[in-house]
This record gives structure tokens, C-alpha cells and sequence, in this order.
């Protein structure tokens, strides 16, 4: 969007979510990814032996691999040798980015009127709304009770609207709905069509390797994202900003980012 400037603000991208990664920030004032220090980002350097945080100053462990559980050198040798794997989640959760080298990258589309009607309507009166600047229009939208927009990975206490308001690097909430509108102007992916889980996804990056991003596509994501914000997001190994989950039946399922 012209005249913002493309370090978007990374306490959005943290506090929005990561009950995996220790990557909380305040929510004033704004940062890029660029702009957080390295011990604050997702780092390929293996989790301490015993399971402990890192020492200030040092890389953040990285998750345990699915289906694995994080050593504890006070547990018997026998002990641990009876363990049996944890089941990680059929899907990975829905909310999760979805990039796969080795699978053909999904169709990337732009083309709106392709969307399923109550999908094209949800994605035209979240536009509304955030065109509007009143971050309180978008309150009918994301619902309540089990049907609720899901805002965060992890759980949120009190109100939707004012858990937004955090986020965003004003008071208002209008830098938060900036990016949702720009998130919601990139093109979309179908995934797991035909399953309970399909879902329209906004932007693509959420199902693309982005090292294998063409010259173009880079250009789109600098939209989002600084180059350094790319590069940190490489190394982590996807896509991490916000992203957008609708429904086949319209739905407005997530507006999240982290992993």
C-alpha cells in the first residue's frame, strides 16, 4: 500500500500468536523483523539438552520435531527407552504454513469471481471494513463463541477488538486493518480441498517455498515484508507473517501469524 513504509510491525506478527516460539514483543512501538535482535528470532540451532530456555543473548531453540519428545536427562535411561512418541496433529493445524519443497505448489490465484460466493462475500466485507478505519466494523465479522475468528495461536482473554488494538502500532487499530487489507489484496490459495480442512488462503505465500519465489512473486511479498524480513523467514523456513483463512462456506476461520 503506498506510503507505508514495508517494515511492517513485528510485535504484530509475535504477539498475534507463537505458543511455540518465544517470540512476544510489546506492542508499542512497531518493529520489522529486520529490526528485532537475533536472539528474538526462529533460529535452526537445536534446543538445549535439557529442554531449558536459552541463556540471554543466545539463538531461541527451535521446536522438536513432530512426533518426538524434548529430552530430560533426569529421566531414567529405562524410563525413556518405555516412551512412546507423541502423535502430532493430523494436519498440523489449519492456521500452519504449509510450504512443501517436494509437493507441487499449489495454483496461485487472483481472480476473485473464481471464489465460491459466501467466500467472495467474506473477503469483500472484511475489505469494507477495513477500508473504512474503524476497526470496530469488523466486530460482526469475526463472531463469537465457538465460531469465532480465531486471532491468535494461542488462547486470548477479554475482547477480540481489543486484543487487535494491541497489536496494531497505534491506538486505533488502523495499522493492523492496513494489514489486513494488504493481506487480503495478494492472491489466495485452495488447500485441502475436499477435506474438512479446505480452506482459502490468503496471501499464497502461506503454501509456497520462499526460496523458490520468481522475481515477480518476491516483489509481491516485499508488499508484506521487508527483503530483510525474507531472508529471516528463509532461515526459519516459511512464511510467518499474517495470513487469512476463509471457508468454503464463508467463514472468516483465521487472521493469525506466527507458527
Amino acid at each position: 500500500m503506498s506510503g507505508r513504509p514495508r517494515g511492517l510491525a513485528l510485535n504484530i506478527l509475535i504477539a498475534a500468536s507463537c505458543l511455540a516460539l518465544p517470540l512476544c514483543l510489546a506492542s508499542t512501538p512497531s518493529y520489522a523483523l529486520s529490526e528485532i535482535q537475533r536472539e528474538d528470532l526462529p533460529s535452526p540451532v537445536a534446543p538445549p539438552a535439557n529442554g531449558d530456555s536459552a541463556a540471554p543473548g543466545s539463538a531461541v531453540p527451535m521446536p522438536e520435531a513432530p512426533g518426538t519428545k524434548p529430552s530430560d536427562s533426569s529421566q531414567p535411561a529405562d524410563d525413556m527407552d518405555k516412551s512412546e512418541p507423541e502423535t502430532p496433529p493430523a494436519s498440523g493445524g489449519v492456521t500452519s504454513p504449509r510450504a512443501d519443497p517436494d509437493a507441487p505448489p499449489p495454483a496461485v490465484v487472483y481472480d476473485l469471481n473464481t471464489l465460491p460466493e459466501p467466500v467472495r462475500r467474506m473477503h469483500g466485507l472484511i475489505i469494507e471494513a477495513c477500508k473504512t478505519g474503524d476497526i470496530e466494523k469488523l466486530r460482526p465479522l469475526i463472531g463469537k463463541g465457538d465460531s469465532m475468528t480465531q486471532l491468535s495461536l494461542g488462547d486470548i482473554d477479554g475482547d477480540p477488538i481489543t486484543f487487535l488494538k494491541g497489536l496494531s502500532g497505534d491506538s486505533d487499530g488502523q495499522e493492523i486493518l492496513a494489514i489486513l487489507e494488504e493481506v487480503l489484496s495478494a492472491g489466495y490459495v485452495h488447500v485441502d480441498t475436499g477435506t474438512p480442512q479446505e480452506l482459502y488462503v490468503w496471501p499464497y505465500f502461506f503454501a509456497l517455498p520462499l526460496d523458490k519465489l520468481d522475481p515477480r512473486q518476491r516483489v509481491e511479498l516485499f508488499k508484506l515484508v521487508t527483503a530483510s524480513d525474507y531472508d529471516d523467514m528463509k532461515q526459519f523456513g516459511a512464511y510467518i507473517f499474517y495470513r487469512v483463512g476463509i471457508t468454503p462456506t464463508g467463514q472468516w476461520l483465521f487472521f493469525v501469524a506466527g507458527d
